[in-house]
Parts: C-alpha cells; structure tokens; sequence
C-alpha cells in the first residue's frame, strides 16, 4: 500500500496569513494542489511550491475529483486538498474520505481558522460572555440543501444563543423573520462579508433591516450573519462583563481568592 497521505487541508478564511503552518507546510511540499475554486481565494496558494501543481474543483464532481487523486497517488504524488475555512464545516470532505477508504488511499486533515472566528476577531467580539451568552451556535438556514427538522433555523433561534449563520444570505428575508422573532426586531446584528479578504465589510444593523443591509450594500454571497447580545456588547463602549476566571474574589485551582 501506498503510504503518502492525502491532505485535506485547511485553507483560512482567505487572508493567507491566517492558514495554520501546517497546511502551508504541505502546499509548500505538495505535487497536485485540487482547491475549492469557487470560495478558496487564489492569494492562498502564494504558498504553493514553485514547480506545484493546482486544479480548481468548481467545475468537478465526486467522481472527478477522485479520479484525479487516484491518478496523481498513483503515480506517487503528494496531494493537497484545499477547502475554504476548515475543512469539517460545510466543506463535504466525508463523502471524499469515504471514496478514498474504498481505494485504500491514506487521508489526513489539517484543521483551519473558519469565517466565524475571523469575524469575530475583527469585530472585537467575544461570542461568550460570562453570564449572557454561552453558547455558538454555526448553523445555515435550510435551502436547496435542507437541514434536519430538529436544526431548523425557527428552534436553533428560540435559544437565542449567540450563532453564525453560514450560506444563507440568498434567504435574507427568511432569515429576517426568524430572527425578528426570537431575538426582536431593534437587535442588533452583523453581515460579515469576505472577513480577511481585501474586499472584506462588515455591515451592523438592526435585525427588521437585514434585508435592505444585504440589497443596499449588494451582497448576495460570501458573506455571514452573526447575531445575539455579543454583537451588541462588541459595539457598546459601557459594556462591562466581567468573568470568574479573572475575578480577585473567585478562588480556582491556580489562585486563592483576596480576603
């Protein structure tokens, strides 16, 4: 058996400073690099070696792409595939990884940073506050690829838990009345479109305006929407929320609380 790996790779958010060094370490030493085409910006492969090779998967399907990893490991080449964000979230790596077990071609995945947490860092926002927020939830609203009925967006809204809404800016309208629902419509939420990206906006308004937001700023894709009470906390200057672990009168394993 061939022992090269496949690499499912990581690719960031878009700002090719944010990939972890793992996964440019092995576009640096890769042979075939097969990237996400329509949502990995071409700046990532800045790290590609000089004699790598690339293909966009856009225009493939499964049994292309596979195809093409079954060929080059044949030959003994070392194979990266890169997906946008990290590859466990929306990045349809299973049904890859199950295809390559039938062939018996070893895989490895390199983790990476995912749009949320690019967004969240530059909005200066922490997603749990002590004692407002515990909980992110990363969900999409059910389209052409529906969800479970048990995840639909109305119940995860009802938590009214800090969440990332991923692939969902075509169903803006929808997504405004659920949310105008659960977390009220003066709430304050964010559009994060292409975060790191050179285009990179974001975009705070009151939830009843999401809609005219999106269509006033003509964004239709590539693009989150983040709401619950860490949007508002990131943006008020009075904001004082303060947690245990940091708290002189709260004693831990590691300190002893003032007397």
């Amino acid at each position: 058996m061939n022992e090269n790996k496949v690499i499912f790779a990581g690719a960031g958010p878009g700002d090719p400073d944010l990939m972890t060094i793992k996964s440019m370490n092995a576009l640096k030493t890769a042979d075939l690099i097969i990237y996400a085409g329509s949502l990995v910006p071409k700046a990532v492969l800045c790290w590609k070696g000089e004699d790598t090779e690339t293909k966009s998967s856009a225009g493939m399907d499964l049994h292309q792409i596979i195809d093409t990893i079954k060929t080059y490991h044949a030959n003994g080449k070392r194979i990266v595939r890169l997906h946008t964000g990290d590859p466990s979230l929306y990045g349809a790596i299973f049904e890859q990884m199950r295809e390559l077990e039938k062939s018996n071609i070893p895989y490895e995945v390199i983790p990476g940073v995912t749009a949320a947490f690019a967004a969240s860092s530059k909005m200066n926002m922490e997603y749990t506050l002590p004692e407002v927020t515990q909980t992110l939830i990363l969900t999409r609203i059910s389209g052409r690829t529906p969800v479970p009925e048990s995840e639909d967006l109305e119940k995860l809204a009802s938590h009214q838990a800090s969440m990332a809404i991923y692939l969902s800016i075509g169903h803006a309208r929808k997504v405004q009345e659920i949310l105008e629902k659960h977390y009220g419509k003066d709430s304050l939420c964010a559009v994060a479109y292409k975060v790191s990206h050179p285009e990179e906006k974001i975009f705070y308004t009151k939830i009843k305006r999401l809609v005219k937001t999106c269509a006033d700023n003509e964004i239709t894709r590539h693009a989150l929407i983040i709401v619950g009470k860490s949007v508002e906390a990131s943006v008020k200057t009075d904001a004082i929320l303060k947690s245990k672990l940091y708290d002189s009168t709260f004693s831990h394993g590691y300190r002893s609380a003032d007397k």
